[in-house]
């Protein structure tokens, strides 16, 4: 990236500079050669307008006269009538500029100048614009390699996080470039980091957890049934297999309780997010559903307000319910915010006819639906917010509004006695 953003960079340099940098050396040359032209045209009127004063006076007109009146470096050929041609300075060779202009008298005055003169002006300008041109160079290399290393380190470092959060490795590093999108990215990655790293620490508490409680159920077990193998009396082998089988069954409640705390949601991926940025998203999603439909979406309701839960379960909530207004709503449907206590609320309303009062109590039950659809959206909307420690709720049938709760703080986990029961919470 960092090698195609700087020869982008001094490519674009370099057709600027060349089709800017020829309209000005054309410009400048063309200039240089008029400008040259004009003084010599100037010259020649100077000296023929010098040469009529005299002839009117009747005064003297020599070479030596009028050499004080030619610049030095320029060759001028004064003719009059019935007089040989008056020539003042050395005859230039080579290719000249020439002016010629003619007196009252009749007489004549011709000024030339080489053109070596100009071709040298031209020169100086050309190595000037190429100078400019070469530091304008250097100075688009210096910026392109610059950023080049301003965006393609970020990104390289970003790719080592990614590659050691799928090695196993979730140690956030809180690392910031100054580039909101990079910085964006960065965020995420941490918080990734984070919930990986709580997942991690609660599977190596599982796999510690199972290791010390099944130690025990499983020796006892393996003690009966070395008992069974070791006797022959009918009586023994019942009574160890019936201890065995009671083995079994405390092995398996063990089982169903380890993975019944493993499935927690306070041990989940339920964090504190920001309730707007979901809404908002959402929102965004769904516009142009919405404007295909030639409906509207609108969101209200105080920004930066915090709820806990999961955003990917939320956001698919509230799709669910964007989603259901959509194919059996009507007119405008805005998404409201509010807190309530210690929870915070998003409603979901529309302009349409409303859930029918029948259906109103089992509008969330699954095969239940109000038209030709599979009516599980609403049930599983429902299932994803309890399963977060919230609730979705129809609290009003016509116009439709649904609100889903979710709680503004997390819950507070129970403490554990010695026997690894819970401690009630005193009030």
């Amino acid at each position: 990236m960092r090698r195609r953003l700087i020869t982008s960079t001094l490519a674009v340099v370099l057709v600027v500079i060349a089709v800017f940098g020829l309209s000005l050396v054309i410009v400048e040359t063309r200039t240089i050669t008029n400008s040259a032209q004009e003084r010599v045209d100037s010259e020649a009127v100077r000296l023929v307008s010098i040469v009529d004063s005299r002839l009117i006076a009747e005064e003297q007109i020599t070479s030596e006269i009028l050499r004080d009146q030619v610049e030095e470096g320029r060759y001028a050929v004064v003719r009059l009538r019935h007089r040989a041609p008056i020539e003042i300075g050395d005859k230039p060779r080579g290719d000249v500029i020439k002016a010629t202009e003619r007196g009252e008298a009749g007489e004549s005055v011709t000024v030339e100048e080489p053109r070596s003169e100009v071709t040298r002006e031209v020169g100086r300008t050309l190595m000037i614009i190429g100078l400019v041109a070469l530091l304008a160079i250097i100075a688009a290399a210096l910026l392109a390699i610059r950023q080049g290393n301003r965006l393609a380190a970020p990104l390289t470092d970003l790719a080592e996080t990614a590659e050691r959060l799928g090695s196993g490795d979730p140690r956030p590093r809180h690392k910031r470039y100054g580039v909101p999108e990079l910085d964006r990215i960065a965020e995420v990655l941490d918080g990734s980091a984070e919930r990986i790293a709580r997942m991690l620490t609660a599977e190596r508490r599982l796999a510690a957890d199972a290791s010390h409680q099944l130690r025990t159920p499983l020796t006892a077990l393996s003690m009966r049934l070395e008992e069974i193998t070791l006797t022959g009396d009918i009586d023994t082998v019942q009574e160890e297999a019936n201890i065995a089988i009671n083995q079994v069954e405390r092995l398996t409640a063990v089982v169903e309780r380890l993975l019944t705390n493993s499935r927690d949601p306070r041990n989940g991926s339920a964090v504190p997010f920001e309730l707007d940025e979901v809404v908002k998203q959402q929102v965004e999603e769904w516009l142009p559903a919405y404007r295909g439909a030639g409906r509207a979406i609108v969101r209200s309701g105080p920004r930066h307000l915090r709820a806990v839960g999961t955003p990917g379960a939320v956001a698919q909530v509230l799709a669910a319910l964007i989603e259901n207004s959509l194919m059996h709503g009507g007119g405008t449907v805005a998404l409201r915010t509010r807190a309530v206590g210690n929870q915070a609320v998003v409603e979901v309303t529309d302009e349409g006819p409303g859930v029918p009062p029948d259906l109103g109590a089992r509008i969330f039950e699954r095969t239940i639906s109000g038209r030709n659809s599979t009516g599980i959206g609403l049930a599983v909307a429902r299932d994803l917010a309890e399963a977060d420690g919230g609730r979705l709720e129809l609290l009003q049938g016509k116009p439709p509004v649904f609100a889903l709760f979710l709680s503004r703080t997390r819950p507070r986990k129970p403490s554990t006695g010695e026997d690894g029961g819970e401690t009630p919470t005193v009030r």
